[in-house]
């Protein structure tokens, strides 16, 4: 099953380590915040996200489902 990364902003701090471990799919924006790729999580970066998952302080970032409607949202946007 495909999955996207996900995060609580009410939990996020901007520690960064999201951004740090994931360039790949994660920008910061000026206030430290994570900005995520959208999209499904490539499977050469899958064990980096669960990393990146795994350090997040707060446990604000967290892999999700990538449902058939997402796939087809993300198309549209492109």
């Amino acid at each position: 099953m495909d999955e996207r990364l996900r995060v609580n902003p009410i939990l996020c701090d901007a520690y960064g380590h999201c951004a740090e471990l994931l360039p790949e799919l994660v920008e910061l924006d000026e206030w430290g915040y994570p900005i995520l790729d959208d999209g499904p999580i490539p499977q050469e970066l899958a064990g980096a996200a669960r990393r990146a998952v795994a350090a997040c302080p707060r446990l604000a970032l967290r892999l999700a489902p990538l449902s058939r409607g997402d796939l087809n949202r993300g198309k549209e946007s492109r």
